[in-house]
């Protein structure tokens, strides 16, 4: 059997299964049983080749992301087993919302994998938008007016950017047509890429704009970000990790896809100037709104904003060190933003609150916890010795080599928000417990797993992984 069966076969089977168990203490352990399973055959793939089809592909870009998403998935279910235990002991979730919750998050994880190694364009779009309808339901899954409110914001605004990347999407076949003609072909993703070059320029390049817009709502680019600091506050923890760590990176995949389209064709636009104002300005926008954020959840999804923001800007500038930088910036922004919230879900829960003004003090009240949000924060500010730090590094490289004044806002940006985080931290972190905390017994080992990872990046990437991300650079274009 083909690896790509089973990494898209577990986790609708695991969906099936866990719609039916009523034991949520059984439930969470299937839950990361089988999102460890994925994860084995995902890895399977650097050793297994998979024949391509008319449906379905794995090359250098995509199978990354697959490893990257499958690991994610297992380390997020490890840490909600331990959340969710919490969550049914306070009466925050019924047996029936446990069923849901569970089968939810495997059908989530199956149409994420299925949208990253999709080779027929319109099937990657099927996939986007199941993902974002289960996320729709999961964000509304506490039933509070908060989280019904966020949920259909999330389901109005995901809809309109969904619609647009429909139409983006059969414009590229009517482009397609003439040259590959009709049927399926002229949605492969593979056959379009050949005939990239001989795609009509005018009709491409409408094309992208509506896919831009439409998939750069999905990855929270401003200004189509609005539906992503609600999202992330009202829902379960868990589902923040995933939207931060998983999906914005399968929108962002999208979005790059059809730009390395563009890119193979001589007369079409050079799409990365669309990308750099949209990438800086969502940088800028997340770096000036931290410091007004209340709420600890929020707080942090405007960071995944900022950075979701410099992984465009690194792919809008092209070329082979910025194309490097954005794809090292989007695989440790996954890790370390995914560690942030399974530590922000457990401070939430020991201080009974989301407000940032009521939580002070973790570093004496809950020390592994406090350090590893400190830990957390020193990485995704982008400081040395964590990796961040050397993807930034990266870009500002390549950016001061192609063209210095487009440094301007990225160093702004950064140092806006790095403000605004170090500031917000030291009060959470640091000074006397504001109030009544409550023991911590859930596992910290997901988020050190993250941190740990994300240290090792900083210092020492192997050989072939660079080789790797320097060959998928070079396949993105300039």
């Amino acid at each position: 059997m083909s690896p790509l069966a089973v990494i898209l076969g577990l986790p609708l089977l695991g969906a099936a299964v866990l719609a039916l168990l009523p034991w949520h203490r059984a439930s969470a352990r299937l839950n990361m049983l089988a999102s460890l399973a994925t994860l084995a055959a995902a890895l399977s793939l650097f050793v297994v080749p998979v024949e391509a089809n008319l449906f379905f592909f794995i090359d250098d870009f995509n199978i990354y992301l697959v490893v990257l998403t499958s690991f994610v998935s297992f380390t997020t279910a490890w840490f909600s087993a331990s959340y969710i235990d919490h969550e049914v002991a306070i009466g925050r979730f019924t047996p029936a919302a446990l069923r849901f919750y569970h089968a939810m998050y495997q059908l989530l994880m199956f149409a994420m994998l299925v949208a990253l190694t999709a080779n027929n364009i319109g099937l990657m779009w099927v996939a986007i938008e199941t993902a974002t309808l289960t996320t729709v339901l999961m964000v509304s899954l506490y039933r509070t007016r908060e989280s019904l409110e966020a949920a259909w914001k999330y389901f109005i605004l995901g809809s309109v950017g969904i619609a647009l990347a429909l139409f983006g999407t059969i414009l590229i076949y009517f482009a397609a047509q003439p040259t590959v003609g009709e049927g399926i072909d002229a949605l492969a993703w593979e056959t379009l890429l050949a005939a990239a070059p001989r795609l009509d320029p005018n009709v491409l390049n409408l094309a992208f704009v509506f896919l831009l817009v439409g998939y750069g709502t999905k990855v929270g680019l401003a200004p189509l970000h609005a539906w992503l600091p609600d999202a992330h506050a009202e829902g379960p923890t868990p589902i923040s990790a995933v939207l931060s760590g998983l999906l914005l990176n399968v929108a962002l995949y999208a979005v790059l896809r059809f730009k390395m389209l563009l890119a193979a064709n001589g007369a079409a636009i050079a799409p990365g100037r669309l990308l750099i104002a949209m990438g800086s300005s969502s940088l800028l926008l997340a770096g000036f709104m931290l410091y007004r954020r209340r709420d600890i959840k929020r707080f942090f999804a405007y960071s995944s904003i900022e950075h979701m923001g410099i992984s465009a800007f690194a792919f809008g500038v092209g070329g082979p060190l910025a194309n490097f930088a954005g794809l090292l910036h989007m695989a440790l922004h996954s890790l370390t933003k995914s560690a942030i919230f399974f530590a922000v879900g457990h401070v939430a829960q020991a201080a009974g609150t989301q407000k940032i003004a009521e939580i002070s003090g973790l570093t004496r009240s809950h020390p592994w916890l406090g350090w590893g949000l400190v830990l957390g924060v020193v990485a995704i500010a982008g400081l040395p010795p964590l990796g961040l730090f050397m993807s930034e590094f990266l870009l500002l490289t390549a950016v001061m080599g192609r063209d210095p004044w487009l440094a301007v806002p990225l160093v702004v940006g950064l140092g806006v928000a790095f403000g605004a985080l170090a500031m917000r931290t030291h009060g959470i972190a640091f000074g006397e417990p504001g109030r009544e905390t409550r023991p911590l017994t859930a596992s910290l080992v997901p988020m050190y797993l993250h941190f740990g990872l994300v240290f090792l990046a900083g210092v020492w990437l192997p050989g072939p992984l660079v080789g790797w991300f320097q060959a998928v650079a070079a396949l993105l274009g300039g």
